[in-house]
């Protein structure tokens, strides 16, 4: 039992110098004054202050939250269904579904997020299409609806693998034993197949909502810059305008965010949980 203990020692080590380490950095920071260096230190709230009583910074936080709210509930909306048809194909036909949904993520985000600006621009392939439907005044790129369908595209992928695993794992014989007690397939969903596949959709959730809400190259591509979120704006303290304080503070803010979304996700999963039981 005691070598196992010490196998686990170099991972301490290591998480302690890329995780922890970093974190207390980013928070001594954010509890100084300008200037970017640690020493001499003189503790502070002017950042977090200063974020809290600025409308313009708690606009986009509203924003950033917004938008990532939106991106979860579509990529749920999308993915519950794609990963229940997964689910229930041919062992072979489900094998091929989830390496062509796992195939776009192979090629690097940056690079993927640059040809939907291709795609929605003026004289791109969708809004060609839209006008050839009859709207003739379309403009999507830099806009909401761009940034938005950036991250839907992104993201959708963590969401549908997430359910589609909670899927695969389901006892079939409970439909089974459901159908002969008279259950038909609207009622097996509702009462089997949509609570077993709860913690998957939970795991979806957690890892669609926190990267959208942090995301700063997608707003800032597809957005064109006209579309800040909060990302943009830690983004830019640190590296245009050179306020690592304040764009620490901001930081430190997300993390608490982040965080206290898991907790809620995880603790709505943990209820839910019990009242199947």
């Amino acid at each position: 039992m005691k070598k196992f203990r010490q196998l686990v020692i170099p991972y301490v080590i290591w998480a302690s110098l890329m995780l922890l380490l970093p974190m207390l950095l980013i928070f001594l920071y954010s509890l100084m004054k300008q200037g970017n260096t640690i020493l001499p230190f003189k503790l502070t709230f002017h950042n977090y202050v200063r974020f809290f009583t600025d409308p313009d910074f708690l606009l986009i936080l509203v924003r950033s939250l917004g938008i990532a709210l939106k991106t979860t509930v579509i990529c749920l909306l999308l993915g519950y269904p794609i990963a229940y048809f997964m689910a229930n194909s041919k062992p072979k036909t489900g094998q091929k579904l989830v390496l062509l949904i796992t195939l776009p993520m192979w090629i690097n985000m940056l690079v993927r997020t640059y040809a939907w600006i291709g795609l929605l621009s003026n004289d791109g392939v969708i809004v060609g299409f839209l006008k050839l439907l009859g709207f003739k005044h379309v403009s999507i790129l830099y806009s909401e609806t761009a940034v938005l369908i950036g991250m839907v595209y992104n993201f959708l992928p963590f969401m549908i693998l997430q359910i589609h695993t909670s899927l695969a794992k389901m006892d079939k014989s409970l439909l089974e034993a459901a159908a002969d007690l008279g259950a038909n397939k609207r009622e097996s969903f509702l009462r089997i197949v949509l609570p077993l596949s709860i913690s998957g959709v939970v795991s979806g959730i957690t890892l669609v909502f926190l990267p959208a809400v942090s995301s700063f190259f997608i707003p800032k591509l597809l957005g064109g810059g006209q579309y800040f979120l909060i990302g943009n704006v830690i983004e830019n303290q640190f590296i245009t305008v050179g306020e690592w304080n304040f764009g620490s503070a901001i930081s430190m803010i997300m993390a608490v965010i982040m965080m206290l979304s898991m907790y809620l996700v995880r603790k709505a999963d943990r209820k839910s949980g019990k009242e199947e039981m």
